[in-house]
């Protein structure tokens, strides 16, 4: 269910958005905010996902973090296929309150990443190796957790 007007009133000024006490998120033109993943323990990032109204709504509401995709246009909570569910132990939000920062515990095997790694971010960028057109990456996971192909089913 949609966040409330009385839970998240229309957007204050600066001051009240900058130090003030309540949520009052920018959501873009698409109606959504960005959301860093980390883990709660190890502070290593996890992920980057989208939220909307109502993924935010969900996430504060049963401490489990809810998404919006946008390649399926559809809520998605987080481990609902995998068992790798996304506990919230703490939500906070930048200056502007444009983005969110959940940081979370995985259960499950503790993967994040729907192609099998714990991090969805396991490749580097390499530096200063422009050749052409090609910037290159390089494998910084170099281990899966699990095979993705028998977690998720065909067609998924």
């Amino acid at each position: 269910m949609p966040l409330t007007d009385a839970q998240i009133p229309t957007r204050g000024n600066k001051a009240e958005l900058e130090t003030g006490t309540r949520l009052l998120p920018k959501f873009d033109e698409k109606g959504l905010i960005a959301c860093v993943v980390t883990d709660a323990d190890s502070g290593e990032v996890l992920m980057v996902g989208y939220m909307n109204e109502e993924s935010l709504a969900r996430t504060i509401e049963t401490g489990e973090a809810w998404y919006w995709s946008r390649s399926r246009q559809e809520y998605w909570k987080k481990g609902a296929t995998s068992g790798q569910i996304q506990t919230v132990v703490e939500m906070r939000t930048d200056c502007d309150q444009d983005a969110i920062l959940i940081k979370v515990r995985v259960s499950g095997n503790g993967a994040t990443c729907h192609v099998g790694y714990r991090s969805c971010f396991y490749r580097t960028v390499e530096m200063g190796t422009r050749s052409g057109d090609e910037v290159r990456l390089k494998m910084a996971d170099a281990d899966r957790v699990y095979d993705p192909d028998e977690v998720y089913p065909k067609g998924s």
